[in-house]
């Protein structure tokens, strides 16, 4: 074998594929190797299929000869430990469904597996997806490869921390409070939150994969090393759930720019109640000169509608709360409630009324949606994307949370430039585009002070994908990608 990087981009690796400078079977087990040498010290990749992995290399190695192909023939993949996969555990780290094995693929699992993956197994998470850390009662708790005492974000922490450290080529993960893009800003790589309708949002949790139309705001998308790679996985990904596949088809519009210099970037004013950390804010400006240099349009700029941004992120906390708590028991339930009325958060009223409203409340909460989605349609007639941080603080040391929520939940705060803020505020950033289920790119511009990963994220029109993640790549080439953190060099 000759050498390969394990922290090369999928695409790159994909080419060694296809040229027989590598087998998958030999990219197989390089990562699995790696699985367990660093492993032991992320616990990232949690549910183990190598056995059936080592075989579905072999037969991908056996299809190239025959002059097969397939955009991810012989890839080594992860999956995010939610999504279903046919013959493995989905807990979402709940005790509850441990001991559950899924009789069904997810559609992102029948997906990749169609395009030829090699599904190495799954990567772990918060409780039902329900934190920026990914620590729960089954698996225990997963580590940010750039400093172990810290957070590598969730709830697609093991997604991303598997990725950073070189334990995968590629990776499917889910967002609906920054759940893809913050572990990608906290862990240095790539993550594109799809438009909201461009992908199934079946397959997660102990069910069938059917899907839901009243589940809003939830999306399952790809993280990557590369932005290309978002690309090549939404090309895979992308497409109709079971039902509208009988005649929908996806055909995404090209980027709408090839240049850099071309783009028209709006900058989110700063958000007067919600501070961001100022490493990541000066980050930010120093971009925003960078790209005005290169020749960029760039202004401050926001859709009509926000505000100072309170009544658009209490709404979205309202619907928040719904969505998060719809698959649990009373008893649950009251305490998720309790989480959102987190002490000294003075949104807490719209969160406490979301979950009073009745079932007309939720048709009037969707028609007040389509009034930002209007807003943001408009907004982009005029920009191509709108720049802003992925989140407000940098990744936190690990922070003991129980599980239910108890009381211990309502005083949980993060420190920003020495002020405390609720645990729960840093979902402004977020919410952004998932309110109107905007398609999103994270992708990392630096490091901190304390050698941390300094990520930020560019919003994009609806159903145009391919503007956002043509940015991130553009924008790579300008200041750097994905940069691998140190100790992990060794196979």
């Amino acid at each position: 074998m000759a050498d390969v990087d394990a922290f090369a981009s999928a695409t790159a690796l994909l080419s060694g594929l296809r040229t027989g400078s590598i087998s998958s079977a030999e990219l197989t087990d390089l990562y699995i190797r790696r699985i367990e040498r660093h492993d032991r010290r992320l616990n990232a990749v949690v549910v183990r299929d190598f056995d059936r992995a080592r075989q579905q290399a072999k037969a991908a190695d056996q299809a190239r000869s025959r002059n097969e192909s397939g955009p991810l023939l012989g890839l080594p993949i992860t999956l995010k430990e939610s999504i279903n996969v046919n013959g493995l555990g989905t807990t979402c780290g709940v005790p509850d469904w441990k001991g559950y094995v899924s009789p069904h693929d997810a559609p992102a699992t029948a997906r990749t597996r169609a395009a030829g993956a090699v599904l190495l197994g799954k990567t772990n998470v918060p409780p039902m997806l329900a934190d920026w850390q990914s620590a729960n009662p089954i698996f225990g708790r997963t580590n940010n490869p750039w400093d172990l005492g810290r957070t590598p974000g969730g709830s697609s922490g093991g997604s991303a921390a598997a990725l950073a450290a070189g334990l995968t080529a590629l990776e499917v993960g889910s967002d609906i409070g920054g759940s893809i893009r913050v572990p990608a800003a906290f862990c240095g790589v790539y993550g594109h939150r799809p438009s909201e309708t461009l992908l199934p949002r079946s397959g997660q949790f102990p069910m069938p994969p059917l899907p839901n139309a009243a589940v809003v705001m939830g999306v399952q998308g790809p993280l990557a090393r590369s932005a290309e790679d978002l690309e090549l996985a939404l090309s895979v990904l992308a497409g109709p759930d079971v039902g509208e596949d009988v005649a929908w088809k996806v055909t995404l519009p090209p980027a709408r720019r090839d240049r850099l210099a071309d783009f028209r970037v709006a900058v989110l004013p700063p958000i007067p109640w919600h501070p961001v950390d100022e490493q990541i804010w000066a980050t930010q400006q120093d971009l925003v000169a960078r790209l005005g240099k290169l020749g960029c349009v760039v202004k401050e700029a926001q859709p009509d509608g926000l505000g100072d941004h309170r009544e658009y992120h209490g709404f979205y906390r309202t619907l928040l709360a719904v969505m998060t708590s719809v698959r649990m028991d009373p008893e649950a339930r009251r305490q998720r409630i309790a989480m959102f009325r987190g002490a000294g958060d003075d949104l807490s009223l719209a969160h406490v009324r979301g979950f009073e409203g009745g079932a007309g409340d939720y048709l009037l909460w969707h028609g007040r949606r389509e009034q930002h989605r209007a807003a943001w349609r408009a907004f982009f007639r005029d920009w191509d994307v709108l720049l802003a941080p992925a989140i407000n603080v940098l990744a936190y040391p690990h922070i003991e949370r129980a599980w239910p929520a108890d009381d211990s939940d309502l005083t949980l705060t993060l420190t920003v430039n020495g002020q405390s803020v609720p645990y729960l505020h840093p979902l402004c950033y977020p919410a952004l585009s998932t309110v109107p289920g905007q398609p999103a790119t994270a992708f990392p511009v630096g490091v901190s002070r304390e050698g941390l990963p300094i990520g930020l994220q560019a919003i994009g029109p609806y159903l145009e994908d391919l503007t956002p993640i043509r940015f991130a790549a553009l924008l790579a080439r300008e200041i750097g990608g994905f940069r691998k953190p140190a100790g992990y060099d060794a196979a």
